[in-house]
């Protein structure tokens, strides 16, 4: 199955989206994969039985986010450097969304700007990060505050990646998931609470109908202008809790099936989500594992963290909410009592 991403007006940013179906990349270039220790170890021979190209170089960063910093950026520059890659060279993202975002990050800083391609080995980056040419890194202050817009030659998502995956980094992806459905599609969630993913044939099926989804919104609106944004549906939460836990306790999925939860509490208390839609979605997180729970240590501390997201302005915290399940609405004046009241539940 293939994709079209189609940029509004920008048809040289347009690129295809492949579903099993990498067959052979062959480069007239200099190309560098960037990979981690995990992925390498368990796909790269596989990987380099497909490839073929003038030089191929692999550059081999470390594993987690933690290490999804300038640090690496530097790392990365330095091997480009030293292998003497040039402006027609291209770079291959090979590993889950931390990969694919430095990578990204890397090509549309390099020489001002080479190209890449995504090959993302985790669910999370095959339905959501490697999606869309969100590329960026953490620093202290949060997350992704370092980045740019850019975009992939191309994306391959090969479902057989995903069978050496540990189960928790496949329930993170399902929240990503769970996201979509949740925000734009209420019939994919309710196909979501009667089938369940750990079968092939429904995996294939809703990684599809995600990739669909992500599409379609980042043609509309590349640079999350407007309803992109609504694809931070629980990250507002989610990234002021990474950055308290230094990005170590929680995957990224994780976190944002915690940010999910407390933005459904803040939902029932503006009325706009009832009861029943909050246990069938907690309910549904908690079937693949997910956490559903974070104890804030200082309300007053997390609810400043807010101010610090990239989707707030004019000291205004944008929250993106559910308008019952397949709805949503943006709100950027939602009362400090309000939100305190959850943060403090």
């Amino acid at each position: 199955m293939i994709v079209d991403i189609n940029i509004e007006e920008k048809n040289d940013k347009s690129y295809k989206i492949f579903i099993n179906d990498l067959k052979h990349l062959e480069f007239d270039s200099k190309v560098a994969i960037i990979t981690n220790p995990k992925v390498s170890g368990l796909h790269l021979k596989s990987l380099l039985d497909k490839v073929s190209a003038k030089e191929l170089y692999i550059v081999t960063i470390p594993d987690g986010e933690e290490y999804k910093n300038l640090d690496t950026i530097e790392f990365i520059l330095d091997r480009l450097n030293e292998h003497r890659l040039d402006r027609k060279s291209i770079l291959i993202a090979f590993g889950g969304g931390v990969v694919g975002d430095m990578t990204g990050f890397v090509t549309s800083i390099f020489l001002r700007g080479i190209s890449f391609i995504q090959i993302p080995t985790t669910l999370l980056s095959q339905v959501d990060a490697s999606v869309g040419g969100k590329t960026g890194v953490n620093n202290k202050f949060g997350k992704n505050l370092i980045g740019s817009f850019y975009q992939p030659k191309a994306v391959y998502c090969e479902t057989v990646f995903l069978k050496t995956l540990p189960k928790r980094e496949f329930s993170a992806g399902v929240a990503e998931m769970i996201k979509m459905a949740l925000t734009f599609n209420r019939d994919f969630f309710k196909w979501l609470e009667n089938n369940s993913l750990y079968k092939e044939k429904n995996l294939v099926k809703a990684i599809k109908e995600c990739i669909k989804i992500k599409a379609k919104v980042v043609s509309m609106d590349e640079k999350e202008a407007g309803i992109r944004a609504v694809l931070n549906y629980g990250h507002t939460f989610a990234h002021v809790i990474e950055n308290e836990t230094n990005y170590k306790k929680y995957l990224h999925g994780e976190a944002v099936a915690i940010g999910m939860v407390l933005a459904n509490k803040l939902a029932m208390k503006l009325g706009l989500l009832n009861q029943d839609e909050f246990d069938r979605v907690y309910e549904l997180l908690k079937r693949y594992d997910l956490p559903v729970s974070y104890d804030i240590v200082d309300s007053e501390h997390f609810y400043e963290t807010f101010f610090l997201d990239k989707k707030s302005s004019n000291q205004k915290i944008k929250f993106i909410l559910l308008d019952h399940i397949g709805n949503y609405k943006m709100l950027d004046d939602i009362e400090k009592d309000l939100i305190l009241s959850v943060l403090e539940e």
